[in-house]
């Protein structure tokens, strides 16, 4: 059997709040992925006090405008430091409070500018892994914000799309919108470094066509063209989005990957007694993610366990009669913020309606 010094053990990383470049592939993964390379099978007569696993990341986020922490899942040190894209000089230091913890200080990070770490970390016996993960640079500015509109019936001519506004000034570089929950979501859209003043409006395109004219605005908000740009808001489009469920889903946004939910909403159209198995969601997917949302008092439930009739009611919704927050609305993170606007009401980049659909 190969010593642990004799068979280096290299892996590609990645966990909650980071993602894995896979290189091989040029595709993005997202999760828990390790790659083992360069050793054959061990044997199963290894002395059950050998350690021949490398450390893995458990996560790598930024924790102040001029320092990132690397979590490991057992005490680990970098062997040469790291090497940080945009360039960032940074210096390690292990963790006095934790030593499966190593904090990097150094540059000052652009707030919500994405980043990507590659280093190589020891453990006390030996065992080393090679890993490269991304992180966001810090933001304290994150203003105040809001789901304010939402159109999850999308067509062509009036494409599925969401609109935020910014309560407070602020730069949403960093924040996330999921499609889904914090920990259960089909995509995500990491906001890039954008300043924004109070009242401003962000208008998420989901089903970009690809023409040209879909400028991402981070400095002018005229500067974009296609289906439903405004003129005045920010519009950002998300290729490749899965779109939102017509009938049956959620939305959350965090300050950043792994940080405090800002805003959420649940739709459905269902109700507990359209299944016996998944409280009426229609899925285990659809339930956990409103499980989750209800736990972190984003959309809390009406009684002991939230249930399709805490959701907002999609019926009777289209293109352009969307799901709009109430002028009025207390935002109590309850489908009492919410109505369905009359047709052609519409209105993405601007004040909501509170003109109610009547079928």
């Amino acid at each position: 059997m190969r010593s642990a010094a004799a068979c280096r053990l290299h892996a590609v990383v990645a966990a909650a709040g980071m993602t894995a470049l896979l290189v091989a592939a040029g595709t993005l993964a997202v999760g828990l992925a390790v790659a083992l390379v360069g050793c054959g099978p061990f044997s199963d007569s290894r002395s059950a006090d050998v350690d021949l696993l490398p450390p893995q990341v458990q996560s790598v986020r930024a924790e102040g405008p001029a320092e990132v922490s690397v979590t490991f899942d057992e005490e680990a040190s970098l062997c040469q430091g790291a090497r940080v894209s945009p360039p960032l000089a940074v210096t390690a230091a292990p963790d006095p409070q934790d030593a499966r913890r190593v904090t990097l200080r150094g540059e000052r990070q652009v707030p919500g500018q994405r980043y990507v770490m590659e280093a190589e970390a020891r453990d006390r016996r030996g065992n080393t892994a090679s890993f490269a993960a991304e992180f966001y640079g810090y933001n304290g500015r994150v203003p105040r914000l809001l789901i304010n509109e939402i159109t999850p019936r999308g067509s062509d001519s009036h494409p599925d799309t969401v609109e935020i506004k910014a309560l407070t000034d602020g730069n949403l570089g960093g924040a996330v919108l999921f499609f889904g929950s914090p920990h259960s979501n089909d995509a995500r859209l990491v906001f890039p470094p954008l300043e924004v003043k109070a009242g401003a409006f962000i208008v998420v395109h989901l089903k970009p066509t690809g023409d040209p004219s879909e400028v991402e605005e981070t400095t002018d908000p005229a500067a974009s063209g296609g289906k439903d740009a405004s003129s005045t808001a920010w519009d950002l489009w998300m290729k490749d989005s899965p779109g939102l469920p017509g009938s049956n889903g959620a939305l959350s946004l965090c300050d950043r990957l792994g940080g405090a939910c800002l805003d959420a909403v649940l739709w459905s159209n269902r109700t507990s007694q359209s299944d016996d198995g998944y409280g009426g969601f229609g899925s285990e997917q659809t339930r956990t993610r409103a499980e989750e949302l209800a736990q972190l008092g984003a959309w809390p439930a009406s009684g002991t366990r939230i249930s399709p009739e805490d959701a907002v009611n999609p019926e009777g919704s289209t293109a352009t009669r969307s799901l709009c927050r109430s002028s009025a609305s207390a935002d109590t993170d309850t489908a009492a913020d919410w109505h369905i606007v009359p047709n052609r009401k519409a209105s993405m980049g601007a004040d909501n309606s509170d003109e109610v659909y009547a079928p």
